[in-house]
């Protein structure tokens, strides 16, 4: 189901998404500074803009972000030659044989990425997410009908969202009506988490982890729209990684880790025996197969501490994981050796 990527392709793809990363930093404008809270830190660009001044978020402290914006100054002076480089590495991965990215679906990924989007705390997740990983994990998916899909989730944590302090701007409101997308009010409520693109009915939705009995919808600050809210999600969006989507010059966005989207495609496939979704039952399984494959030989150890991690969580975690391995023996032989 999955061939390695040729060693020049893997170092290509982190290439580009260093580029992409040096980039975000090139566009700090103003004083960087840290903001510690519950323990974490966070760093915000602080600049002036008329008599206000404003706190643009940059993204949680790590020693690569530090170094980022250490070098944000030199970084923003080699912008157009770092542009041309991108562009190159692009071609090259297509070159390769990589999954590319659609015009419609990479024009609104640009877009909110523009508007902050990503930077703010959304994730990918879906087969958007999964096609990334060949990147991510050096592989080329043979059946790109795993792939393959005409919808867009982005998830994001609520209380991440309420305490960030900054906004998507221009409003996603806004994006989306440029771009021909209409609101899909929910039939429970007068609140919006999905959109449907006229000239293509592509579907936008937007999720949040639910931490209470019933799966709601929920105001996502940060991001300006409302949220479907699902149990098991918290789970699979805990520190996502960002990577490279291929179009024009690449476009950074935020996705679950590898092993993460594994083992909640386990719970999820569980959750949709059931009715019209048991396609995307198979589907889900099929992806979990694929990257437990890949991670069992790759990285062994984050794929175990994944598995024990969605295990300690209780009887209902263990239980969806359970039913789904009795349907993916050789899935199932693949965790237990670790």
């Amino acid at each position: 189901m999955a061939t390695p990527l040729s060693p020049i392709a893997h170092t290509a793809y982190h290439d580009l998404l260093r580029l992409l990363q040096d980039e975000e930093a090139a566009g700090i404008i103003g004083r960087p500074h840290l903001a510690l809270r519950n323990g974490r830190g966070y760093w915000y660009d602080m600049f002036r803009l008329g008599t206000a001044v404003k706190n643009r978020y940059l993204g949680e402290d790590s020693p690569e972000m530090q170094d980022r914006i250490a070098r944000h100054r030199d970084l923003a002076e080699q912008s157009r030659a770092r542009a041309a480089e991108r562009s190159r590495l692009v071609r090259l991965l297509r070159a390769e044989g990589m999954i590319g990215t659609d015009r419609s679906t990479a024009s609104l990924l640009a877009a909110m990425e523009r508007t902050g989007v990503f930077r703010l705390g959304g994730t990918l997740v879906g087969s958007q997410a999964f096609r990334l990983y060949e990147g991510e994990l050096g592989l080329r998916i043979a059946t790109p009908d795993l792939a393959q899909t005409g919808d867009i989730d982005v998830a994001s944590f609520e209380r991440l969202s309420l305490a960030l302090g900054d906004q998507v701007e221009p409003s996603l409101h806004d994006t989306f009506r440029a771009l021909d997308f209409a609101p899909l009010p929910s039939l429970s409520s007068k609140a919006v988490c999905r959109w449907k693109q006229s000239t293509s009915g592509m579907l936008v939705e937007f999720l949040t982890p639910s931490f209470r009995a019933e799966e709601d919808i929920r105001d996502l600050p940060a991001l300006g729209v409302s949220a479907q809210s699902l149990h098991f999600l918290n789970f699979l969006i805990a520190r996502p990684i960002k990577a490279a989507a291929l179009y024009r010059s690449g476009v950074l966005v935020q996705i679950p880790r590898p092993e993460a989207y594994a083992i909640h495609k386990l719970i999820v496939a569980d959750r949709r025996q059931a009715g019209p979704d048991q396609l995307k039952s198979r589907k889900d399984r099929a992806q979990a197969a694929l990257l437990i494959e890949a991670l069992a030989e790759d990285r062994p150890d984050e794929l175990r501490e994944a598995q024990e991690d969605a295990l300690s969580r209780g009887p209902a975690w263990r239980d969806h994981i359970g039913r789904s391995l009795q349907r993916m023996p050789e899935t199932a032989a693949r965790l237990a050796a670790l």
